[in-house]
């Protein structure tokens, strides 16, 4: 004897609900948000910049069947590739986050929300070009800073208080479901249909975090991202042909999401969605390491002046320890063999003792040459021991602080020991806004010279640098720019 089910179609869930009224009612009054997203513009499409000097990357590029050319297509940053909407997306998203180098959102979940700008720019870009050849107006440039901001929130506020991780799916997920809500938006589909768009997104199979861990951390963290926004403008575009949805995508019984992929539990909320993520959200501005470690870095540079001081080198080393926060243990805390620059760049230790014998560290030296060729790093790693400080995690989860705490103790092999060097903020924190900008401004304009000949640089830089000039410009305009 079976149970009875009813076969009445249920409204939407809430959270569908809440995702999509703010989406498409919400207006963006913050300034500092908007001055924040116009930085975040520059550093992403920066580090997809960046991101061309590395054949790994490029080689996923351009069109699924070579050749092809689509007319009034988007444009990839860079490149000559013009292509539909879809694969431009995965083509920017890809680049963007193939070094570690973008923004970052660290919560009970993490991740980078510019991963979004993949979606957001390719449809954006296509709609403007679309609509100039059939005689209408374009997107501006502050269109795609609020779908930018607002994806932002989507992704951060939910992450706030629900962790993906701890039930083994990535947190590319967030970036599907944000990326669609807002691509939904800017192709003008209506609540409904962005309703249905949603649901679809949570009704796929989400990214396993496999990817991203030992004995099986590689390559596809770094495009994982652009497949995640690349399919929510899929998924958009299959909801604007009328596509039904599944409005309890998230409840169902049995079926859904919480109880198939969440272990039965709901999702917690923390605060309504407004404009607080992208405000508060983390920049990524002396180095390309995964934002846990951020601190940890920088404290190794640190370390690294005061060792040569001393007259010491890293082979007097006995010890070195690091006092962190439990997120960073159970991300990045890694020993053993670490067998491709996605492996390394996700080893705190490895990110480390890097600086610490080298005085920095730059995407170049997570390549497979570089870290053969120096002996010194696996022995420094050996030596290396990771403690949480439950003082550090509970002030990294603290809404008002949101610290990425790191303290690191060298010890020596004659007992001595230097100072405890300790970084609670990095210099991407908003807390560091007012020094930070003009580092990551001075990024930007290093990224730009490593793609453009100096006449291309500066119109450029004088479109992205002024928020008023930015704002206004048809978005084709400002991504034309971009083309080589």
């Amino acid at each position: 004897m079976s149970a009875h089910i009813s076969n009445v179609r249920p409204d939407p869930d809430q959270v569908l609900v809440d995702i999509v009224d703010y989406v498409t009612q919400y207006k963006i009054k913050s300034k500092l948000a908007y001055e924040t997203a116009r930085s975040c513009l520059i550093d992403t499409l920066g580090c997809g910049l960046e991101a061309l000097e590395y054949p790994a990357c490029k080689k996923l590029l351009g069109p699924v069947v070579p050749g092809t050319v689509v007319p009034n297509g988007a444009k990839v940053p860079g490149t000559q590739f013009q292509l539909d909407p879809i694969q431009a997306a995965f083509n920017i998203g890809a680049m963007i986050r193939w070094l570690d180098f973008n923004d970052t959102w660290l919560a009970a979940e993490w991740g980078h929300p510019s991963d979004n700008l993949g979606g957001i720019l390719a449809v954006a870009d296509w709609l403007s070009r679309t609509n100039v050849a059939k005689g209408g107006k374009p997107l501006l440039m502050k269109d795609v800073l609020t779908a930018m901001i607002k994806a932002h929130e989507i992704q951060g506020v939910i992450a706030l208080e629900n962790s993906f991780n701890k039930v083994g799916l990535d947190h590319v997920v967030l970036v599907k479901v944000a990326s669609t809500a807002v691509v939904a938006e800017l192709l003008a589909l209506s609540r409904d249909e962005i309703i249905n768009a949603v649901s679809l997104a949570w009704v796929d199979g989400q990214a396993l975090r496999t990817y991203r861990h030992a004995p099986n951390a590689g390559s596809r963290k770094s495009w994982a991202a652009g497949d995640a926004t690349s399919r929510a403008v899929r998924l958009a575009l299959i909801a604007k042909t009328g596509e039904m949805g599944y409005p309890s995508v998230l409840t169902a019984k049995t079926w859904g999401f919480y109880d198939v992929l969440f272990k039965g539990k709901s999702f917690k909320f923390q605060r309504p969605y407004g404009s607080y993520v992208m405000e508060n959200v983390l920049f990524k501005i002396s180095f390309p390491a995964e934002f846990h470690s951020q601190t940890a870095v920088e404290a190794a540079v640190t370390l690294h002046a005061q060792l040569k001081k001393a007259g010491k080198t890293v082979d007097d080393i006995k010890k070195i320890t690091i006092r962190t926060h439990e997120a960073c243990i159970r991300i990045i805390d890694k020993q053993g063999p670490l067998n491709n620059p996605a492996d390394r760049d996700h080893c705190i230790q490895y990110m480390v003792a890097v600086p610490l014998i080298h005085g920095n560290l730059v995407a170049g030296h997570y390549e497979d040459d570089f870290a053969h060729a120096d002996k010194r790093i696996d022995t420094l790693r050996a030596k290396i021991e990771c403690v949480e400080d439950a003082q550090f995690t509970a002030d990294y989860h603290d809404p008002d602080k949101r610290s990425i705490a790191n303290a690191l103790t060298v010890e020596f092999k004659d007992g001595k020991k230097l100072k405890e060097v300790v970084v609670e903020y990095p210099v991407g924190h908003k807390r560091h806004r007012k020094e930070g900008i003009p580092l990551l401004e001075a990024k930007f304009r290093t990224n730009l010279a490593r793609q453009f000949p100096p006449k291309q640089q500066q119109a450029i830089l004088n479109a992205s640098l002024d928020q008023k000039t930015l704002e206004a410009l048809p978005v084709h305009e400002y991504v034309d720019l971009y083309v080589i």
